[in-house]
């Protein structure tokens, strides 16, 4: 196992520059397969699209297999559930102003104090309708959410749950099943963000029977781009604001303006490459592409242990530093109910402190609130720097993992 991922290594172009990239959860290197897609978007497709010539036809069959790889990566009925957009959170956004016009005085929306800020802000922004904002909060112990309110918090005027497939602070994955179940049970909407979930996990959307899931592809090894997956019969209901020539049928007339059809193009390759090591993963089998989900679910599965494995040794060597607070679960009995990203302070240092001492060795790692905003606040970190956060994606070694741990002990002291 191992040894593939060794191999994975060197379909990175970026990890030659000798640099230990633990950014990923703010965005990830990519692989040469993805640059070449784009470029070669450039040289035989660049053209907008629904035109009768060549390079439009081809930006056309580019987009089609766009969806069609989103839908695959996602486990959706039909490649018109993919919507393509500039990032989640213009995704979100639009979602939430469609969603509005059907929501008024005294009717609720559920967010969670533990996620990103593109997952409450936009809800957020219905009060000025009269929408009632509900809040489910979180322990701040072990950074997880206060499930056993979950029930109440949810009333008959809630029309819309929003919630988070993972916290991308502090890792924490969420009960989504038992989230979206309780939903279900009282026949609210249901929004996911994966943003943070989609690099580390496999997604079904069928099996988590919501209704909206949101994530971004720059951070499972794609293009700077967003995707909005919506139930083919919500999305034929809602009323999103668009030009009036704009297609009316979905997913099109959520798609405004003109689509970064190269991104489109990376996407694509980038959950290719993701298949194929599924590929070589397994007894060689399996057909491709119409294994193609199959492959990505035995990809992202392996995908999972690799990082977990790297992840305990982080983990550990952190909790050996004086000086380190560590923020979210930290039990290693725990480590499948969180995601490889850590998040902590160092006392004496202010997180920004850490963050450029470490990037001066050439270790790449976050610091701030990363737009988990709310969070941050309630942890008393808001107004204090927020935290340092290193998180592992599947290129990561456990030689890097060493080199943060020596570099931190080396600062700590």
């Amino acid at each position: 196992m191992n040894n593939i991922f060794d191999r994975v290594r060197e379909q990175f172009p970026a990890l030659a520059s000798g640099i230990v990239f633990l950014d990923g959860p703010g965005g990830t290197q990519v692989p040469q397969a993805v640059m070449d897609a784009v470029s070669t978007y450039y040289r035989e497709a660049n053209s907008n699209e629904h035109g009768l010539f060549s390079t439009s036809r081809r930006s056309d069959a580019i987009i089609a297999k766009g969806r069609e790889a989103m839908a695959d990566f996602i486990h959706a009925r039909s490649p018109n559930e993919i919507v393509f957009g500039t990032n989640m959170t213009t995704l979100t956004l639009h979602l939430s102003r469609a969603l509005g016009r059907d929501l008024g005085a005294d009717d609720e929306v559920v967010v969670t104090r533990l996620d990103h800020d593109a997952n409450i802000a936009p809800w957020l922004h219905l009060q000025e309708q009269g929408v009632v904002i509900r809040w489910l909060e979180f322990d701040a112990a072990d950074c997880t959410l206060k499930l056993e309110d979950l029930e109440k918090t949810i009333t008959k005027r809630t029309r819309l749950l929003a919630v988070g497939g993972a916290s991308n602070a502090f890792g924490t994955v969420n009960d989504l099943p038992r989230i979206l179940a309780a939903a279900r049970a009282a026949n609210v909407l249901t929004f996911v963000d994966a943003v943070h979930y989609a690099p580390h996990r496999p997604i079904d959307v069928q099996l988590l029977n919501c209704d909206f899931l949101a994530c971004s592809p720059y951070k499972f090894y794609g293009p700077h781009s967003g995707v909005l997956y919506g139930r083919r019969e919500v999305l034929e209901q809602l009323d999103p604001f668009k030009v009036r020539p704009a297609a009316d049928s979905a997913p099109d007339r959520f798609e405004t303006g003109t689509k970064s059809h190269e991104a489109i193009a990376g996407v694509a390759a980038a959950i290719d490459f993701l298949a194929a090591l599924g590929q070589e993963l397994g007894t060689g089998c399996e057909s491709y592409p119409a294994g193609r989900r199959r492959l990505l679910k035995q990809a992202l599965a392996a995908i999972s242990d690799h990082e977990s494995s790297l992840f305990a040794r982080l983990l550990a060597g952190l909790k050996e530093i004086p000086g380190v607070r560590i923020y979210g679960i930290t039990d290693p009995r725990r480590l499948r109910e969180r995601t490889p990203t850590a998040c902590f302070t160092l006392s004496g240092k202010t997180p920004a402190e850490v963050a450029s001492r470490l990037g001066d060795e050439g270790i790449h790692v976050w610091d701030g609130d990363y737009y988990a905003w709310e969070a941050m606040r309630h942890l008393g970190l808001g107004d204090r720097g927020g935290a340092v956060r290193a998180g592992l994606s599947l290129y990561n070694s456990a030689g890097e993992v060493e080199l943060f741990l020596d570099a931190l002990r080396r600062l700590a002291q």
